[in-house]
């Protein structure tokens, strides 16, 4: 049977409302429409002038970023140490040189990493966080061309990674010395980008080949190197790769709708290049435009509400009809989607208990809708306590896996877990990194094979563990020390497995070589120091053997410092030395200090001693140096002494062998001399024995006392400093003066001992003063500046007293300093760097050139005293006078005139514009205690 149709009948009045409420909203629509093209056409336009000031602005960060990095590179570059430094090849010194600037480069400037090149292009040192790229990834040709222009040069190369390189020449001595190259990542315009746009920013760089990792983009084949906010950012361009292909982002902005948000996204190409020349890298923004799209949207329903209005007062009638039941259906739809919020009593609030004789689907609606309530309620109370158990329990696996896998992949140690038979389960990054091979790679190599463990006892490592060093190839081709600690993993099966830990030593061992070298060896002739010699000697000079010692003492040696300057007497000592060492194979050959040397000889007889001095002599005949038309010859002069005839302990014998040294320097007719037993019972020679033992027991006994002088400021006459003069006690409670004893000490090599008695004592007299501006001058030998232990030796007694390294002056003749002027410049310069100040004393006496008063480092110049105090009468004092204080001004040098004994000779200091002054009309030489020291 046909169904009937149903039909709907509608009166007059509501198809009046009808056609009235269709016209009304026709004309509703076709005006918000108009009005919202308006608006969103006026919002891409600005959005196209946002897009266009954010690329000009990443280029303008990308060129502020390089013009930073250009002035940083030329700062590293004008340094006169790493300038030398290259000069020389030596990388220890370009190593400090970078260490001194790398926490201003790193911190001010965000340098990633410095590599310094020599002039060959070989790297020489680097500092910093190697970059991902590394050094290969730099164009040596580029380099090239940078030493050629002989100017700076920049660069933007992305793959892993967006690295800027600034690459600088280095000039040293009107030369080309190398290059210096600072690398910087993106990253810190990315922050830069990101400030001034408001906008979240992704530093992209397309891959030539696969990569991996959680920043990898498949289908755009890109990495994210950098990016803000990487927790939200990082899912959302993810998501959006994986909507659009990289090819429809280029050149156009896309909207993308996430979460509730609107967000608009352009790409800005950068023109960071791959070795191919193609430009790989590019900037993402993410600019949220919610707001203004909701701006846009709501004077769209501002402007459709105002239309409505009149359409809205048509429907107000069907409104009042309906307003009850409807309400009551609209508060069941409002409050049911907020049970999803987990608020359990929305239905119920504010319910009231009412009798209704029609029960209708509403009602129904409303008694489900609480019933519903209830039971979620319940059911939330339970699965909120078991998941606040879960969630903690997640939180701590989650730390526990995030530290140990930031502890395997970031510590530069080798970890690897292995079974019985060898086959490595675990390795780490470093692992990778050393042996050139990926994880899996490694996983199916045995352990001791890839390492190079031998004696791998299996029973012991897997039973109680071990520890073992030993030495592999790493990947670069250098040979690695590694100590390796072996420990069982605890499992269920017990023994099954090893977990073992490789630190590698090979820069300790290197370096602990390298001192014990330091320790017995010249730096200059790299032949045997004295403390060297001296333990030899001590060794050798026993019951029941003999031998002989040669003392060779270089003639006129002053004559070549002061005639061709301190390089020609280094090349002349370095000369010397390569000569003795030939002749002396077998022998213990050293430098004593300055131009001493000595040759110990152990088991020879007196002949053998003798027809070694003669080869000696006859082959220094032979050597010559050729300087400026100038020849200089290296002779010297030789003294023999034989154990145990000419003494039996090796401070007798040296002052033997000493004085049968003056005796060969006096002897015409030959260069050497053997100490005769008749000659070693003279007084002059018993003398010299006697003043050695005296020293020693003046160390060992306590008997130096320090006595005081003030040094006065001139221009208001106040104390600044004091200067130390060393005494010795005698019997009688008298002193005596350093004269006496001294030349001995300096002879026999006992003032190194001295000089370091007079620095301990002097720095723990400044930390008795209880005036901390008052400083303290200390005169040091000229052995102690070829001894490169002394610095470590004063951090230690600064460390000790609590003293500050600038209370304390350390004075050097000028003689002492210029007569091994390469090891006195990096000793004095050391003592500068610790904070010491330095004094040239006697100055004018010695070798009298400027020269070296530029060269050497000092704060103080003090003139000799027999200058000054034949100012009144002698003309030529006075220029000499002026030129030096003119000089050492020029030079930013304080000057102290000495030996100041009369109030007339003020006048023409303060003429000269002297600094300082002393001498017995200020203050004669005084016990510390009475000038305020404790």
């Amino acid at each position: 049977m046909r169904a009937h149709k149903r039909t709907f009948k509608l009166d007059l009045k509501w198809r009046a409302m009808l056609l009235t409420s269709f016209l009304l909203l026709g004309l509703t629509i076709l005006i918000v429409w108009v009005s919202n093209r308006a608006l969103v056409d006026q919002f891409d336009d600005a959005r196209r002038d946002f897009y266009e000031r954010q690329r000009q602005e990443v280029h303008f960060n990308i060129q502020r970023s390089a013009d930073v990095m250009r002035q940083m590179a030329s700062l590293v570059a004008a340094s006169d140490s790493l300038g030398k430094a290259l000069l020389n090849a030596d990388t220890a010194r370009a190593s400090r040189a970078l260490r001194t600037l790398w926490p201003t480069l790193q911190l001010d400037a965000g340098v990633d990493e410095i590599i310094v090149y020599d002039r060959h292009l070989d790297v020489i040192t680097s500092t910093g966080r190697e970059s991902t790229l590394g050094p290969a990834s730099i164009d040596l040709t580029w380099l090239r061309g940078i030493l050629t222009r002989e100017e700076p040069a920049d660069r933007l190369v992305c793959r892993q990674s967006c690295q800027q390189y600034e690459a600088v020449p280095v000039l040293a001595e009107g030369t080309d010395a190398g290059v210096v190259v600072l690398s910087r990542s993106l990253a810190d315009v990315t922050r830069y980008v990101q400030k001034s746009s408001g906008s979240e920013v992704a530093l992209l760089v397309r891959q030539q080949g696969e990569a991996g990792g959680e920043r990898f983009l498949p289908r755009w084949n890109a990495l994210l190197t950098a990016l803000t906010h990487e927790t939200e950012l990082l899912p959302f361009i993810k998501a959006f790769s994986r909507q659009y292909t990289w090819e429809a982002i280029q050149g156009r902005s896309l909207s993308y709708s996430r979460n509730g948000r609107t967000f608009e996204l352009s790409t800005i190409p950068i023109a960071g290049t791959d070795s191919d020349g193609d430009t790989l890298g590019s900037f993402l923004l993410v600019s949220d435009v919610t707001t203004q799209m909701e701006s846009i949207a709501g004077t769209t329903n501002t402007i459709l509400l105002i239309s409505l209005g009149g359409w809205l007062a048509a429907e107000c009638i069907l409104y009042l009809i309906l307003r009850y039941r409807m309400d009551q259906l609209r508060a069941i739809s409002r409050k049911l989607p907020l049970l999803a919020d987990r608020q359990y009593y929305v239905m119920r609030q504010g319910r009231q208990a009412r009798r209704s004789l029609f029960v209708d689907e509403i009602d129904t609606l409303e008694k489900t809708a609480i019933d519903l309530e209830i039971q979620l309620e319940g059911l939330e109370k339970e699965v909120s306590k078991r998941g606040s158990e879960l969630e903690t329990r997640v939180r701590e696996l989650a730390r526990e896996r995030d530290f140990i896998r930031g502890l395997m992949n970031t510590a530069e140690v080798l970890v690897v877990t292995h079974r019985r038979d060898g086959r490595m389960t675990l390795v780490n990054r470093f692992c990778q990194v050393m042996t050139g091979l990926d994880e899996q790679a490694l996983k199916r190599r045995s352990f001791p094979a890839t390492f190079a463990v031998e004696r791998f006892d299996e029973e012991e490592i897997f039973s109680h563990g071990s520890q073992q060093e030993c030495t592999f190839v790493a990947v670069d081709g250098t040979t690695r020390t590694i100590v390796w600690y072996h420990t069982p993993l605890i499992t269920e099966e017990a023994g099954t497995e090893v977990i073992s830990v490789g630190v590698d030593i090979t820069e300790r061992k290197t370096a602990e070589n390298q001192l014990s070298w330091l320790a017995n060896r010249d730096p200059l002739t790299e032949l045997y120091n004295r403390r060297f010699f001296e333990d030899s000697l001590r060794r050798a000079v026993v019951m029941g053997h003999f031998g002989a010692v040669l003392y060779l003492d270089l003639d006129r040696f002053k004559d070549v410092n002061e005639l061709s300057g301190h390089h020609s007497g280094d090349q002349l000592l370095r000369t010397v030395a390569a000569t003795l060492a030939e002749l002396n194979r077998g022998s213990i050959v050293a430098r004593l200090g300055g131009d001493e040397f000595a040759v110990l000889m152990e088991h020879a007889s007196a002949d053998l001693a003798i027809e070694r001095a003669k080869q000696i002599a006859e082959e220094l005949e032979h050597r010559s140096l050729h300087v400026d038309g100038r020849t200089h010859r290296a002779s010297a002069s030789i003294g023999i002494a034989l154990y145990p005839d000419n003494g039996d302990s090796p401070d007798e014998l040296m002052a033997n062998a000493d004085y049968a040294m003056y005796r060969a320097k006096e002897d015409a007719t030959q260069r050497w001399h053997l100490l005769t037993p008749d000659q070693q019972g003279r007084e002059d020679l018993k003398n010299r024995v006697f003043w050695v033992e005296r020293i020693r027991s003046a160390l060992l006994h306590d008997q130096f006392e320090l006595l005081v002088q003030p040094i006065f400021r001139l221009k208001d006459l106040t104390i600044q400093h004091y200067e130390a003069l060393l005494r010795m006690r005698q019997e009688d409670g008298s002193y005596l003066s350093p004269g006496a004893f001294i030349p001995v000490a300096e002879r026999t090599g006992q003032i190194v001992p001295i000089d370091r008695w007079v620095l301990s004592r002097g720095i723990a007299l400044l930390a008795s003063q209880s005036d901390d501006i008052i400083n303290l001058a200390v005169n040091l030998s000229g052995q102690s500046l070829n001894d490169r232990t002394l610095t470590t030796f004063l951090r230690e007694e600064f460390d000790k007293w609590q003293v500050e390294p600038h209370r304390l002056v350390v004075e050097v003749t000028e003689t002492a300093a210029v007569t091994d002027f390469t090891s006195a410049r990096g000793v004095l310069e050391e003592i500068r760097c610790l904070g010491c100040q330095v004094a040239l004393d006697d100055f004018g006496v010695g070798f009298s050139s400027f020269y070296y008063l530029g060269q050497l480092p000092s704060d103080y110049i003090k003139i000799d005293g027999s200058f000054i105090t034949t100012l009144l009468d002698s003309e030529e004092s006075r220029l000499i006078v002026k030129a030096i204080a003119d000089i050492a001004r020029g030079l930013g040098k304080k000057t102290v005139a000495e030996f100041v004994d009369k109030p007339s000779i003020l006048p023409f200091l303060a003429n000269y514009n002297i600094d300082y002054a002393q001498g017995f009309y200020f203050g004669k030489p005084m016990l510390a205690r009475d000038a305020g020291f404790g």
